[in-house]
């Protein structure tokens, strides 16, 4: 009996790629896209708990709070890869995301391999950030029973966050261990046991959901458009211009000047050219609607 067989999923032996080394590469490729297939629809059949999550993150950080991604290895890479691109993205203070990898800075980008091994080391750099009550902490693993992350999440929560695990395991040892659990279980990986590939992908696209809609929820967007853009560079800033002319139906003149006297904040440049205002009754028109566009520009919203 293979040894592999009654082991966690992300452990476990795929019989679709047995003979992995014996395929062309087209072969190859083809079990790696047929498995890859399936990790979409797996997060689907969660997404109340990914929702729960989102929930809890828009008020988290609608009273100041934080979004804590804590990882080792390929999960916490990805947590710190969502964070960092929240504040281009989103115009979010650096502070308002934050991703802790075991290992700190350097296994970004060199592997830390006794790090994830080490639970007081996670308590640790997670009380170095002094979690409160209206932050949120995702535990990030694919296994679910990383002792650094379990350790993070375990310090969290004493300190009163609301803490929510994302694992690609059934029955995972840190869902005990948070409020908010998401379990997402794709089926053992082309090379067994490499969490990188199906495991990365559903913890890829979870971060993907829980970062965007709780943005959207907060009034960084208006529709689908990315207004809160940060234009700090010349891509950038035509995206905004295209942005402001996409969301007002004005001329690129009309675009680029408003967006001139905003300073280049497009969410400022859309209400004027859509409520006829200038750059300062924008400015505060936008600071009363808690910044969404579409409260702003609403004709019935009134100042109080």
């Amino acid at each position: 009996m293979d040894s592999l067989t009654n082991l966690a999923t992300t452990e476990g032996r795929n019989p679709a790629s047995e003979g992995l080394d014996q395929l062309s590469t087209l072969e190859m490729l083809r079990v790696m896209n047929d498995e890859d297939h399936r990790v979409p629809d797996t997060v689907a059949s969660q997404l109340s708990a990914v929702a729960a999550v989102v929930e809890a993150a828009v008020r988290g950080l609608s009273d100041g709070g934080r979004l804590i991604y804590a990882g080792a290895g390929t999960s916490g890479r990805l947590g710190v890869l969502d964070a960092v691109e929240c504040p281009p993205t989103f115009s979010t203070d650096p502070t308002m995301v934050v991703g802790l990898i075991a290992g700190g800075r350097q296994a970004m980008f060199q592997a830390v391999e006794g790090a994830e091994d080490d639970a007081d080391r996670g308590v640790a750099e997670m009380n170095a950030l002094q979690p409160g009550h209206h932050d949120v902490v995702v535990g990030l693993t694919a296994s679910g029973r990383t002792p650094w992350v379990v350790g993070a999440v375990r310090a969290a929560r004493r300190a009163g966050a609301v803490t929510a695990a994302v694992s690609c395991n059934r029955g995972a040892a840190i869902s005990s261990e948070v409020e908010l659990p998401i379990e997402i279980d794709a089926g053992p990986e082309v090379l067994t046991g490499s969490t990188r590939l199906k495991a990365g992908t559903v913890q890829k696209l979870v971060l993907n959901m829980i970062s965007t809609a709780t943005m959207v929820k907060l009034g960084k967007t208006y529709g689908n458009l990315m207004v809160d853009v940060a234009p700090n560079n010349e891509k950038l800033r035509q995206r905004a211009v295209s942005i402001v002319m996409t969301a007002t139906g004005c001329s690129r003149e009309d675009a680029m000047t408003a967006l001139r006297e905003a300073d280049w904040h497009a969410k400022t440049a859309i209400v004027m050219v859509l409520m006829g205002m200038t750059a300062a009754q924008a400015r505060s028109r936008l600071a009363i609607a808690g910044g969404a566009v579409r409260t702003a520009v609403d004709e019935n919203y009134r100042h109080h």
